[in-house]
């Protein structure tokens, strides 16, 4: 099994200004070479932030090529393929894994709010029809239902390849808690990048990150420094990071991450359907707080 520790990126999936919105792949494959530039342990792409609602199965795999082609052997390639239905995650899990994504992360099922049976019999099925490591996601604040520890803990009984969670549940006592009845047989990775600290503090691994996509070297540091005991360093870090983690949800996500970005000069302001761009405001808040971050790093 692969380890799944570190800082990984929950990449956005740029689009053309143009009536389909379609992909623009140079500006994808250019932030994957960033990223990699910028020492990320492991990339995500078709996750939430890279708008995976609105994107098609033939997209989705394309990304997973894509990003697997780039990344090899550089980052892992941790592949989004959740959605609310059994049958369709199972075959786009089958198929990221088929693409040679390292690890496929499942979201739980959002909207049909399941049981907690159901949720456990969900990603058992998803977890036995491959053979790559699997990631639990929770983020009961999209989804509509929350994933309990014991039910983790259930799956994880019948699943040997579900090795990891991504803990999205803003409660750094579910983390504690997963950490302190299942040990090493659960990595946990922070949802949330303004917890990343305080959740390795009780026993997560590391971070699937918004910001990362902005800051990929920065973001890395603060969690190498942390698994690494640098507990003073990775505070000064981290803290000088917090006001770029709050504005990166100033507005629905990953509209203001989209915005950092076209602030860089990487990808064009664009979003699918129901989302929007943000707004006025929302970017001038953006482009003032990256301003007085790196401002303060020199």
């Amino acid at each position: 099994m692969i380890s799944l520790e570190g800082t990984f990126t929950a990449i956005v999936t740029p689009f053309r200004d143009d009536a389909q919105k379609s992909i623009d792949w140079s500006a994808y494959e250019r932030l994957v070479e960033a990223q990699l530039a910028g020492g990320i342990d492991g990339i995500v792409p078709c996750g939430t932030t890279g708008e995976s609602p609105a994107l098609d199965h033939e997209e989705q795999l394309e990304l997973v090529k894509r990003t697997v082609k780039l990344a090899k052997g550089k980052a892992v390639v941790l592949a989004g393929t959740g959605s609310n239905s059994t049958k369709a995650t199972i075959a786009h899990s089958q198929a990221a894994e088929r693409a040679g994504a390292d690890a496929v992360m499942v979201v739980v099922p959002y909207y049909n709010k399941p049981t907690q049976e159901g949720l456990r019999e969900h990603f058992v099925a998803v977890a036995a029809s491959v053979k790559c490591p699997v990631v639990v996601y929770n983020i009961p604040g999209r989804t509509g239902i929350d994933l309990s520890a014991d039910t983790l803990a259930k799956i994880a009984e019948k699943s040997p390849n579900v090795i990891a969670t991504k803990e999205a549940t803003g409660n750094v006592l579910r983390c504690q808690e997963i950490a302190r009845t299942m040990g090493d047989r659960m990595t946990i990775l922070s949802g949330d990048d303004a917890l990343t600290l305080p959740m390795i503090s009780v026993g997560a691994r590391g971070v699937i990150s918004v910001t990362s996509n902005v800051y990929p070297a920065e973001v890395t540091r603060v969690t190498r420094l942390a698994l690494d005991g640098k507990w003073e360093e990775a505070r000064r870090a981290h803290f000088a990071l917090c006001r770029v983690h709050e504005i990166m949800f100033v507005e629905a996500n990953p509209s203001p991450a989209k915005a950092a970005l076209v602030h860089k000069g990487l990808i064009a302001d664009v979003v699918r359907g129901p989302l929007v761009r943000a707004s006025e405001g929302a970017r001038a808040k953006v482009v003032a707080v990256l301003d007085a971050y790196e401002s303060s790093a020199r």
